[in-house]
């Protein structure tokens, strides 16, 4: 199936975005990291954290990457990648409202150099997109490391069916579907609403329409889209978090470094581990709960394959 076949029959039937679960054996990266997961019918996370001398953000995240079993598990050659950032808000990075451009620029050369074609990154920001964009470091980083890097265009959302218990259809950005691959690539805060703000959260970036009516009811839509929009691989963001005053922050007082980040192939998993990074559990938000009881994911860590890797 080509893209805009499959383009169609997302718009018609929702179809999600998703990868195979076959692994591949990682045979060894410059971090001493080898073996990649074993299948056991368990969900498989790697939880990543920088505890050495020279632990960038870029080596926490390959090092999370690699220890679930590398790029090449999830990007083929060929493949167009959609990279997918919280680029929200006119904030420096020391300020934790953005993804870490660090982690995004891994990624994306990750991609390259697992044979990805193209690899593009966009947003739906709250503020200004061209300020959002720049003072969040993002855009020239992933655009140093060769990714393409756009404001996303207002023709560019379709209704699309999701069948979900709140959301029945809703515009979302075409571009997500007509890609070979997603990486969603979130960062961990607070969100004074949502509670906090972390994979499906994300997905507020490309979904069209009335913010304000998104929020009304909010834990389940955002699971309804999640329902639709299956990444091949998550990367929480989690080397600084906004603890207060999410989403937007201001106030390094907020920020905490946890030097971490969480990978897995289930958004629901990364959430409810995400959640554990400021004292609560996957069941204290509304969102983790609804998407684990239809079946998204795991929301029980003790039912996780959880690897936990020092760089």
């Amino acid at each position: 199936m080509n893209r805009e076949q499959f383009l169609k029959s997302a718009l018609a039937t929702g179809l999600a975005v998703s990868v195979p679960e076959s692994l591949i054996e990682l045979a060894g990266d410059e971090f001493g990291i080898s073996g990649g997961l074993q299948a056991s019918g368990r969900t498989n996370l790697v939880v990543a954290r920088g505890v050495r001398t020279g632990a960038t953000p870029a080596r926490i995240t390959a090092a999370a990457i690699n220890a679930l079993g590398g790029m090449r598990r999830f990007i083929s050659r060929g493949d167009v990648v959609v990279i997918k950032p919280n680029i929200g808000w006119d904030r420096r990075p020391e300020f934790a409202a953005n993804t870490n451009p660090q982690v995004v620029s891994a990624l994306v050369r990750m991609c390259f150099d697992a044979g990805a074609r193209r690899v593009k990154i966009f947003d739906r920001p709250v503020n200004d997109p061209r300020r959002c964009y720049r003072n969040s470091g993002i855009a020239a980083a992933a655009r140093a490391a060769g990714a393409e890097v756009s404001f996303m265009n207002p023709r560019g959302f379709r209704d699309m069916r999701i069948n979900g218990e709140a959301l029945r259809t809703w515009p979302l950005y075409t571009e997500v579907f007509e890609a070979d691959k997603v990486i969603n690539v979130p960062i961990a805060k607070h969100h004074s609403l949502a509670r906090l703000t972390l994979a499906m959260k994300n997905w507020m970036g490309i979904m069209g329409g009335r913010r304000g009516w998104i929020h009304i009811n909010i834990n389940t839509k955002l699971a309804d889209v999640a329902r639709v929009v299956r990444p091949a691989l998550t990367v929480l963001d989690a080397v600084r978090i906004l603890v207060r005053h999410g989403p937007s922050g201001g106030r390094l007082a907020d920020v905490r470094t946890l030097n971490t980040i969480v990978a897995s192939t289930d958004q629901v998993a990364v959430d409810a581990y995400g959640a554990t990074l400021f004292g609560m559990r996957g069941s204290d938000l509304g969102y983790v709960r609804i998407a684990a009881r239809a079946r998204l994911g795991e929301m029980n860590l003790s039912r996780m394959n959880i690897r936990r890797v020092n760089v």
